[in-house]
This record gives structure tokens, sequence and C-alpha cells, in this order.
């Protein structure tokens, strides 16, 4: 589980999500820990609900 959850409102599109993990991890250097560390995890889990989302799919919480 993430430490944060994804901010309400309308789902931001799974690429445009991929893309800021990406520039995440290339910022980080390959290696997340802390703050970055959390901060990939709360994408991570705002992309899977994009995807999700522009599947048609449903998401259920934890």
């Amino acid at each position: 589980m993430s430490p944060t959850p994804p901010p309400p409102g309308p789902v931001r599109p799974a690429d445009v999500v991929n893309e800021e993990i990406r520039a995440l991890v290339a910022r980080a250097g390959g290696w997340l820990y802390g703050e970055t560390r959390q901060r990939y995890e709360v994408l991570r889990d705002e992309w899977t609900v994009a995807v999700a989302a522009e599947r048609g799919e449903v998401v259920e919480a934890a």
C-alpha cells in the first residue's frame, strides 16, 4: 500500500503518469530510496488506476 493515495479528481492518462515515473527514476539514477521511493509508489498506484480506467475496469481499494 502506498504511503499517500493519489490526489482526488480526474484520472490523468496512463502515458502521462508513466512519463513522470520514468523521469523520477532517471533523476534518481535508478535507485529509489526515502521520499523518492514514496513518490514512486504514489505514481505507481496512480498509473494502475489510470490503466484500469482506460480499459474500462473497476479498481477495488485495498
